[in-house]
């Protein structure tokens, strides 16, 4: 298996955050891949029909805000094209609230836009990876020309808190954006899709999530306290909500997978 982190264009940036690009030439049965809440949007194209909660997903998707954990089964070989975007992308690009799209996903091939320029059809037929990310990146930038929308509290209120989910960091940022507890809610729910203090705790967990991966701990309660969690007990808990097992066990179904490799 192939897997590319690409940097978007420059004229994608202020939408698109980064892109995946995984290859898998050769048959295989059952490959997961875990969908955890990661405070990212994401369109998906994926050259093999796939199952999500027991139902087929299309070529083509974009997931909403992920809060509780799923997987994605693909079979047979397969190109997966993901693009993360910034958390209030959704509005531009599809022309919905972000709230429509929580916890679930929109086939893209059932939107006018796409359907007029047949979008999944280019993609099946394109003949390598760059002809597909061309397509796909043509696409978005044909949605966001006329996109008027002022992006720069939400995209300032996001940006603080990946940097500091701490628990002061929400009367932290209403200082900082001059705002009452309710302007900032609405603020997120419209443009995000969750609350501003589950964003919050999603944020928290990506960096803990992160630090797991890369094992940049010596023990689990290294993780939770230098992320602000009240203990490691506080940790797991939250662990558990997001991706629906324990650390350890993730840990160990992660070599395991790994080992398969």
């Amino acid at each position: 298996m192939n897997i590319q982190s690409l940097l978007p264009p420059a004229a994608l940036s202020s939408y698109v955050r980064s892109i995946m690009v995984i290859e898998h030439p050769q048959d295989r049965a059952g490959f997961v891949l875990p969908l955890y809440a990661n405070g990212t949007p994401t369109l998906v194209f994926q050259s093999t029909r796939g199952q999500r909660n027991d139902s087929q997903v299309g070529h083509i998707s974009v997931y909403g805000q992920a809060v509780a954990p799923t997987n994605l089964f693909i079979q047979e070989r397969f190109v997966l094209i993901a693009y993360f975007l910034h958390p209030y992308a959704i509005k531009a690009i599809l022309g919905i609230t972000a709230g429509e799209l929580t916890d679930t996903l929109v086939d893209v091939n059932d939107l006018k836009p796409a359907k007029t320029i047949s979008l999944q059809e280019q993609l099946l037929n394109a003949p390598s990876v760059a002809a597909q990310l061309a397509l796909i990146n043509a696409f978005l930038l044909q949605r966001i020309a006329n996109d008027c929308i002022d992006y720069s509290r939400i995209a300032f209120a996001t940006a603080a808190l990946q940097k500091d989910a701490s628990g002061k960091a929400l009367g932290k940022l209403r200082e900082q954006l001059f705002s009452t507890e309710r302007s900032v809610q609405r603020l997120f729910e419209d443009q995000v899709g969750i609350s501003p203090k589950l964003y919050k705790r999603i944020c928290q967990f990506q960096v803990a999530f992160q630090q797991l991966n890369h094992f940049e701990f010596t023990k689990l309660s290294d993780i939770a306290y230098r992320n602000g969690f009240s203990d490691q007990s506080h940790f797991i808990r939250v662990f558990k909500e997001f991706t629906g097992m324990s650390p350890k066990d993730y840990l160990a179904l992660r070599a395991g997978y790994t080992a398969e490799k």
